[in-house]
């Protein structure tokens, strides 16, 4: 069993889950896994990836982790705990497929329970892939680990670790997370992981997704979509967990919203696609301008970093904001094999009271990462002038 934990998933999944009970209980969603890299499976995945999900309805929250959560969680209610625990995953919202090399995943279902199937997916689809395939890590995996976190230390520079849905296997980054924790005490804030910040006795690390954005604008309309996310978001939580996220629809977009209530509410911004030099002149520009120090306000970078990207993001930063990097596949999966090229997104919604559902669309700050169908992306654009 690859997931043999239920908190084995990243913070940011609860976080959601707990805003979408209290919010649209009774939405309803699908998603999709999405193989950028057109990766072929081998021959018979699709049927051991079913045995996977199957085990999942064994998991539930055990009173060790519930104490861990309560204790590091503590923006999360009395409420969502007894949801949590009373929780099981139910292997009848995903279907797997597969004909030939092509897989293909959907989960459907309500959205405060489906929310939680992404990462432990994503993570059995890799971990599934590597052990059909038979890779196994270098032997060098564990120096390389030792010798980026030695560097980080060097750096300065604060992160935490991202790296669950591509990871190779649970037990690299296990270690991985153990030798930064080793390595890089300075600087390392935490991981995403809950079950393994338990284990290392770290900070779990995360806020908010995409997908809390990309609801907003199906449910209530494009224009206003990022102003109710964060509205919404901030009734949940009153302040915490305050890292928005600026490029569900762009951030040309998100900053028309992005008022001085919000940017004195909300403790930093998170660029997780486009130019991070353009993104970080862009916050310094709005947060002065809305006199507000930039030296007190957070920038988590999060798209796709290495040694080499942080140190030119840190030296172009110069200090002038508080800069903190969220780094994945560069550590979980940096073992001598190809990372997948993979993700599961949410694809259609159907909001309380609509009788069909609707579609999502995601307009990255990357050209060409634009994702759902194409006419509802041209819709987007032109109702808000991209």
């Amino acid at each position: 069993m690859i997931i043999r934990d239920f908190t084995d998933n990243d913070l940011y999944k609860f976080s959601v889950m707990n805003a979408i009970q209290k919010k649209f209980p009774d939405a309803e969603v699908v998603y999709r896994f999405v193989n950028r890299g057109e990766t072929p499976f081998p021959e018979g995945f699709g049927e051991a990836l079913r045995r996977e999900v199957d085990a999942m309805r064994t998991l539930f929250l055990t009173d060790t982790a519930e104490a861990f959560m309560r204790r590091r969680c503590y923006y999360f209610d009395n409420v969502f705990f007894d949801l949590l625990k009373g929780f099981r995953f139910n292997p009848a919202e995903v279907t797997v497929v597969q004909e030939g090399g092509r897989l293909e995943v959907e989960v459907r279902g309500l959205w405060y329970r489906t929310v939680l199937w992404e990462v432990p997916l994503m993570a059995m689809i890799s971990e599934l892939y590597y052990r059909m395939t038979g890779a196994t890590p270098a032997a060098d995996a564990d120096d390389r680990a030792r010798a980026k976190a030695r560097r980080f230390e060097e750096l300065g520079a604060e992160l935490s670790e991202f790296g669950t849905r591509r990871r190779f296997s649970f037990e690299v980054q296990d270690r991985v997370i153990g030798i930064l924790k080793e390595c890089m005490p300075r600087v390392l804030n935490g991981t995403s992981n809950v079950y393994l910040a338990m284990l290392h006795d770290l900070i779990p690390m995360g806020t908010h997704p995409h997908e809390w954005f990309m609801y907003h604008g199906a449910h209530y309309g494009y224009r206003v979509a990022n102003e109710m996310a964060m509205e919404n978001w901030v009734d949940v939580y009153d302040g915490y967990l305050g890292i928005a996220l600026p490029d569900t629809f762009t951030s040309t977009d998100f900053f028309k919203s992005f008022s001085t209530k919000y940017a004195k509410l909300f403790d930093g911004l998170r660029c997780d696609s486009g130019d991070p030099f353009e993104f970080t002149e862009r916050a310094l520009s709005y947060y002065e301008r809305h006199r507000i120090d930039p030296k007190k306000k957070t920038v988590v970078y999060s798209d796709s970093l290495d040694l080499e990207a942080i140190a030119r993001i840190k030296g172009h930063v110069a200090g002038r904001l508080h800069d903190v990097y969220g780094v994945g596949t560069f550590l979980t999966n940096d073992v001598g094999v190809q990372p997948l090229n993979i993700v599961i997104k949410l694809f259609e919604v159907k909001p309380k009271g609509e009788t069909d559902f609707l579609p999502v669309v995601k307009l990255s700050d990357s050209p060409g990462k634009h994702t759902g169908d194409p006419d509802e992306i041209d819709l987007c654009k032109r109702m808000l002038k991209l």
